[in-house]
């Protein structure tokens, strides 16, 4: 009963509009905390976090007891703290607008959607990995999705041909040109080949790896590809996505990975992603 003569008495206050606003207001900040969260959740951006968190509380101390000297420090360094957080969350934060920018149907290719041609695509990369890790040869393939890879291909060869398992062999042949180079995939197409990608800082890899490993690693935390790994010491296959490994798959493993990660969902409108034809 008390429950309802609030809710009365809430609706009788005539703020109604002001209160639905807070309501949203309140919301809207708690959604993009989340988010935050979310995106510096198992990263070093966590420590760093924590420790602006403690310099904060120093200085809101300085300031209860009356410590000028260290509160005039405090006070005047705000700017130059603001800076080095700019600095310091860099990925995270070009990782949060990256996301932010492909809210609906912002930045992605405009071109249809065939199933089959994407079977097929799959069944490609498949057999080029088979093929690939029997050999114990390296590769680098990334898948490219929403968010545009125009700048690491821009730092390879241009190929634009369509993707055949032959194909793949061929690239990463040893000690052919492009066999150190990763190759960028566009819907079925070979975008380019031999490109150079930014490797996972140290600090944030808690493990050791080679530098294929790094650099699949550093492109899945810095966009949304999804790249493919192949071992050149232990053939190995593994997949980086969203800054995360995934080791040791088999071949059947590989094509659900793929096919989940990849694999365009149907929208409601507009044209959907690309697989040319």
């Amino acid at each position: 009963m008390e429950i309802l003569r609030d809710i009365g008495i809430f609706l009788a206050s005539g703020n109604i509009w002001r209160h639905v606003l807070d309501v949203i207001d309140i919301g809207l900040v708690a959604f993009f905390l989340y988010r935050m969260f979310l995106l510096i959740r198992g990263t070093q951006a966590v420590q760093l976090m924590i420790g602006l968190l403690l310099l904060g509380l120093v200085g809101l101390v300085a300031n209860l007891l009356g410590l000028r000297l260290l509160s005039f420090i405090f006070r005047n360094a705000a700017p130059a703290i603001l800076i080095g957080i700019i600095v310091l969350f860099q990925p995270e934060i070009r990782r949060a607008l990256d996301q932010f920018g492909r809210i609906g149907f912002i930045g992605r290719p405009l071109a249809h959607y065939n199933l089959q041609i994407f079977n097929r695509m799959i069944d490609e990369v498949i057999r080029a990995t088979t093929k690939l890790t029997q050999r114990f040869t390296g590769a680098l393939i990334v898948f490219e999705k929403e968010t545009g890879l125009e700048n690491y291909a821009n730092t390879g060869i241009r190929i634009n041909g369509e993707l055949t398992a032959e194909f793949l062999e061929a690239i990463f042949f040893p000690n052919s040109p492009l066999h150190d180079g990763a190759v960028i995939v566009r819907g079925n197409q070979i975008l380019a080949a031999g490109c150079v990608l930014p490797l996972a800082d140290e600090a944030s890899v808690r493990e050791r790896m080679g530098t294929r490993h790094r650099a699949g690693l550093g492109l899945s935390m810095q966009t949304d590809a999804v790249v493919l790994i192949l071992s050149e010491e232990l053939g190995q296959i593994t997949v980086a996505h969203e800054g995360k490994l995934l080791r040791n798959l088999d071949t059947d493993r590989l094509r659900q990975v793929l096919s989940s990660l990849l694999q365009p969902r149907p929208e409601l409108h507009g044209p959907l992603l690309a697989w040319r034809r």
